[in-house]
């Protein structure tokens, strides 16, 4: 009984989430962020004279430099809490892990403290990509022959 007494009272005072307004707002904010990308590409092309496929990394390079500084400049987690998760494309929410926990642990020095520690909250996505690769890679070979 104290358990639902208990649940009532956080659901009451927890504070209630618009989701259609972040759903709005993460679907603009998401398409911002990929006009930004298209115009980093657009930039690149124009730029170096070549060809878009070669311009994608220097584009994603981009946006993980520029998540990084507004991470170390403590703007990231302001923009996030503002935009929800229109500004968290998988690209600028792990260089915003990464740069967070390679701050975080700084003070314990570059060894114990930012190399022992910079994969901690993304280690998990990395294992999983990889996972998911092979996994999907080896789906593809059996079923179509490489």
């Amino acid at each position: 009984m104290e358990k639902e007494r208990y649940k009532k009272i956080v659901d009451n005072y927890s504070p209630k989430e618009n989701v259609l307004l972040n759903t709005i707002k993460s679907f603009f904010i998401g398409g911002f962020m990929g006009i930004i990308g298209q115009g980093l590409c657009d930039f690149y092309v124009t730029l170096f004279d070549i060809p878009t496929k070669d311009a994608a990394p220097y584009m994603t390079i981009t946006l993980i430099i520029i998540a990084s500084i507004l991470t170390a400049l403590g703007f990231f987690d302001k923009v996030v809490t503002w935009a929800n998760a229109g500004i968290i494309i998988p690209i600028t929410g792990f260089a915003h892990a990464m740069t967070s926990s390679a701050l975080e642990y700084r003070k314990e020095g570059l060894v114990q403290g930012i190399g022992a520690n910079i994969f901690k909250l993304t280690g998990s996505v990395i294992l999983y990509g990889v996972v998911g690769a092979y996994v999907f890679g080896l789906l593809r070979f059996l079923l179509f022959g490489g």
